[in-house]
């Protein structure tokens, strides 16, 4: 059963029903201003009043927004018409949040869904995309909580686009008209001229008609949008969203990127992290960045296995074979580590004794290629045992990385 049939075969709850921590998701659904609720059970997304396509539907991703919600929703009330609009929560607060949109729901005169999710996967890009899913309308919206956004701007940009002929309206803070007076300080709006800068230089030819790529605010038609493509991580959707699903026309419309209303900012420097993760995936493709973290993360087992191995060549009379055997063991324990925890994390298919056996065994296996080069570029070659060593390593990283890549870990398949 698709996720719209649940939705319409849903059976009713009552009217005091909220979200509880033992339950993976549930749906409010608003009508309007009748004053009732009506929750559905968990994984379902809330009846719908009437089947026909809307206007417009606001996606709003939440995480502690609570303090934002009532204002929010009488600003959107007063900038949208009833009737052909609906407003989409999906939810990851802590704090209340969805009882508080619960509670304003009752008495608004749009259609309201909030859906909490107990596990934030993919962020708050993540967030958008299920509310992407939920939607209904021809005219797909997305928006902060935090009324940086000014809601007044949505029918804005639903009528440019129209005017237009667009498939994805941008509300832009750098384009002629807009400002980003709503930066708490100098150090965000460092960071926010720096991204932009950053994705213009790496995605030029997708960019070239968007002065604002961070935006979180925006427009999409529905039937320009294919949700099955994209793969969000972190806050950061609209870039996401031009790359992978590469809609026709887009058109801006500035706006002034207000302060927030209330509560804390997301942005940290965590979400940083994750917003050059996922820019190098998007630029580079999950293979490639995979071997390149694979690349930096042996390179950084050079230093192990060449400060073993020189201890080992003036500190005792091993000859330099069985030294560069006692330098590799510890180097690829070390190289295990790194590759398990950062780099595999999420694609563990097997135990973690079973990983190390395999990885411990590949990463040794090598060696019966690599003595007998190292054997000729020293005795042979008479280069230095050091050097002859790094060149041997260097030799062996392919055939490590796809070892690695698709017998031990499968990247990207999940159990």
């Amino acid at each position: 059963m698709t996720t719209q049939a649940q939705g319409r075969a849903a059976v009713g709850l009552p009217h005091q029903a909220t979200v509880t921590p033992g339950e993976k998701t549930l749906s409010l659904k608003a009508f309007r201003g009748s004053g009732r609720t009506r929750a559905v059970l968990p994984g379902e997304i809330g009846v719908r009043p009437n089947p026909a396509t809307l206007r417009q539907s606001v996606i709003v991703p939440t995480y502690n927004e609570r303090d934002n919600v009532p204002t929010l929703l009488a600003r959107l009330a007063a900038a949208l018409p009833h009737d052909d609009t609906e407003i989409v929560f999906v939810d990851d607060s802590t704090d209340g949040t969805p009882e508080a949109i619960r509670e304003a729901a009752r008495d608004h005169p749009i259609a309201i869904t909030v859906h909490h999710r107990d596990e934030s996967t993919g962020g708050l890009g993540g967030a958008v995309v299920e509310g992407m899913r939920l939607a209904r309308g021809e005219w797909i919206v997305v928006m902060d909580a935090d009324l940086q956004h000014p809601p007044e701007i949505v029918p804005d940009l639903i009528a440019a686009g129209l005017r237009d002929g667009a498939d994805l309206v941008v509300g832009s803070r750098y384009a002629g008209g807009g400002d980003t007076g709503g930066l708490a300080d100098g150090y965000r709006k460092l960071v926010s001229r720096g991204s932009t800068l950053l994705v213009k230089t790496l995605f030029r030819n997708s960019l070239l008609a968007v002065s604002d790529p961070m935006s979180g605010l925006f427009a999409i038609r529905a039937s320009s949008l294919d949700t099955a493509a994209l793969r969000p991580l972190g806050y950061k959707i609209l870039l996401e969203l031009i790359v992978r699903n590469r809609p026709g026309r887009i058109v801006e419309v500035p706006y002034g990127f207000q302060a927030r209303h209330a509560g804390e900012s997301k942005s940290t420097a965590a979400e940083g992290v994750r917003f050059l993760k996922h820019v190098a995936g998007l630029r580079f493709g999950p293979a490639r960045l995979r071997m390149l973290a694979f690349a930096l993360i042996g390179l950084s087992g050079l230093l192990p296995n060449q400060a073993v191995l020189w201890a080992l060549l003036h500190l005792t009379d091993v000859h330099y074979t069985a030294a560069a055997v006692a330098a590799n063991v510890v180097a690829v324990g070390w190289n295990f580590a790194l590759t398990d925890t950062l780099l595999y994390r999420n694609h563990r298919r097997r135990g973690p004794a079973s990983r190390f056996a395999r990885f411990f065994l590949m990463g040794n296996a090598d060696l019966l290629l690599r003595i007998p080069l190292l054997a000729v570029l020293v005795s042979g070659l008479h280069l230095g045992v050091l050097v002859g060593n790094l060149l041997t390593l260097v030799a062996s990283f392919v055939i490590r990385f796809l070892i690695s890549d698709r017998l031990i870990y499968r990247a990207g398949k999940k159990p």
